[in-house]
């Protein structure tokens, strides 16, 4: 049976999603609450993990290990790296990168993690497939671009920092849990996929902007993925 574990990192990006489903049970693990139940005929647990890399991390990991998910879908908000992209957008991962992880003077390419094969981690083509196609089924007015997520414990709001990005991994957004969870989620089989919602650009304009757009587009992209679990 499908179980799908849906993360937030902040209360805005997961509340919408808890006011419509059908909450059978919650639960207090760590300093995360659970809510687990259904949304149509879909079990589901939604959690939210708060800011960063290390929170995002530990709720998948509760996700994967007491909640045995099947899959999980990260939702939230970030800042555009692609100029066709614009506020409102929705980015669906292709991969995902850590923008942050450098250790170059030891041989290791920007991004790279020792042990691992690769600097990416590959998000579930059928899931995304899926994602993308019941978005534009439910939303057809909403532009809908897939690519790679770069994710680091930074707020971008610098064109210098958002060039070096664009320049070395190629991202289509940068925010700051997706690839931790997909890290998780890779390590442990369960597939996966970001779903972001563009609330900036991601340059010098983009703490007014992403505090003008911020709980509009997160809630934006809630009501996606809840449209989008009903209708599995």
């Amino acid at each position: 049976m499908m179980r799908v574990g849906i993360i937030g990192a902040m209360d805005v990006e997961v509340t919408s999603i808890k006011e419509r489903m059908t909450i059978e049970k919650i639960e207090q693990v760590g300093d995360n609450t659970y809510c687990l139940g259904k949304i149509g005929d879909t079990e589901v647990v939604v959690a939210r993990c708060g800011i960063g890399k290390v929170n995002a991390a530990i709720c998948a990991t509760t996700m994967c290990v007491k909640y045995e998910v099947t899959h999980i879908l990260n939702t939230g908000i970030a800042g555009s790296l692609d100029n066709q992209i614009n506020i409102g957008d929705i980015v669906v991962s292709t991969d995902a990168v850590y923008h942050d992880f450098r250790i170059e003077p030891f041989g290791y390419p920007a991004g790279m993690v020792p042990g691992r094969k690769s600097i990416s981690f590959q998000a579930d083509e059928s899931l995304r497939k899926l994602v993308v196609d019941s978005i534009q089924k439910v939303a057809p007015e909403i532009q809908v671009f897939e690519g790679r997520v770069a994710s680091g414990d930074i707020f971008v709001g610098q064109k210098e920092k958002k060039d070096w990005i664009i320049q070395n991994f190629g991202a289509k957004c940068c925010e700051m849990e997706g690839c931790a969870i997909a890290h998780v989620a890779t390590d442990f089989a369960v597939p996966f996929v970001i779903v972001r919602a563009i609330s900036d650009k991601a340059d010098e304009e983009s703490t007014v902007s992403y505090e003008d757009f911020e709980a509009q587009a997160a809630e934006h992209c809630a009501n996606l993925v809840f449209q989008v679990l009903q209708s599995l």
